[in-house]
């Protein structure tokens, strides 16, 4: 599928723009000054007739049914829906010539389906048969920004991820039961365990194998992106009770040496979408607190890893809402400006 703007502005929509992700769509639409003819707000019945202020304007929150896409002539669609929303909907605005940008993991792993990181691999975002475009997983994403130069680099052989997730990545329900467990009010309605105080090495759904689909989506995805079925990938993942925020410590073995540690962090510190924060003399490092409303990917505490020939570990942090999930999502809308 390609669309053809021909030099005007983009129609757009945004379903689920009631969500947590779908508010901050319209928050970084609206900040990075994306340009568009005209907006469409999607939602469930029971949001329907909502109204939501977005660039200058106020607009009401249409159902979303099968007839939605039917005559608007929408050129993209940003779904942050739910995975089976997507299922039913994200072939229903392709077929109607809409492009989907789809957040949910639906399609992920469908191989007629590209999954992107602007800054890894853009060039995919081209390569859509379905018309589907897929969101990585957020803490993919974060880690995706910081390996691909590496990876280009030095071949990387093995991963180890080791991630620490904001409650902010299971939505609102998370957000609300850390901000009840403060209180002392045990809700007990995202997670099988309080939050508060508590770390819960325990994201989505367990697997036969012992991991967790969470688990499986980074092993899954970083092979996808980086178009390697060859590195051997292995996955950690723990909520902490951060309201905003994914902290991963990564370990990395590449399969050519590199030089001194100065080495790799001028690499990352000149990749895209990549600051660099690595002063532990004066404890300067990626925190979650401070990333937080912050587009970027922060990396520090890059060291070598002495137990092996040549790898190397580092922290990265970013915020899950808004480079985990929505401004990911508009950077590969902005991709079809260009």
């Amino acid at each position: 599928m390609k669309l053809e703007l021909n030099g005007r502005k983009p129609v757009i929509a945004i379903v689920g723009a009631t969500g947590l992700v779908g508010s901050t769509f319209l928050k970084v639409l609206e900040e990075r000054g994306f340009p568009f003819e005209k907006a469409h707000m999607f939602a469930s019945a029971k949001s329907a007739g909502q109204a939501l202020a977005f660039a200058g304007q106020d607009y009401v929150v249409e159902e979303l049914d099968e007839a939605a896409f039917d005559g608007k002539n929408i050129d993209i669609a940003l779904f942050s829906a739910g995975g089976g929303t997507s299922a039913k909907f994200a072939p229903i605005a392709a077929a109607a010539g809409t492009l989907v940008i789809d957040n949910s993991s639906q399609w992920r792993m469908d191989p007629g389906v590209p999954l992107v990181v602007p800054e890894a691999n853009p060039e995919d975002a081209f390569d859509t048969p379905k018309g589907i475009i897929a969101n990585p997983n957020c803490s993919t994403i974060q880690a995706m920004v910081a390996l691909k130069p590496l990876h280009e680099k030095y071949r990387i052989r093995r991963i180890v991820f080791s991630t620490y997730q904001a409650v902010a990545g299971s939505g609102v329900k998370g957000l609300r039961e850390l901000e009840e467990g403060i209180k002392g009010n045990d809700l007990r309605v995202a997670y099988p365990h309080p939050i508060f105080n508590n770390c819960l090495p325990h994201i989505d759904s367990f697997l036969d194998t012992g991991y967790t689909k969470e688990e499986q989506k980074m092993i899954d995805e970083t092979q996808k992106i980086l178009h390697s079925n060859d590195i051997r990938v292995t996955a950690t993942t723990v909520r902490v009770p951060v309201y905003v925020g994914h902290s991963e410590s990564i370990n990395v073995e590449f399969e050519k040496p590199f030089g001194s540690i100065d080495e790799i962090k001028e690499l990352l510190a000149n990749a895209p979408g990549l600051v660099v924060q690595d002063d532990t003399a004066n404890n300067v490092y990626p925190l979650a607190r401070e990333c937080a409303d912050r587009d970027e990917v922060f990396v520090g505490r890059i060291r070598r890893d002495f137990s092996i020939e040549s790898g190397i570990n580092f922290w990265c942090v970013a915020d899950n809402v808004r480079k985990g999930a929505a401004t990911n999502a508009v950077q590969i809308a902005e991709l079809f400006l260009k």
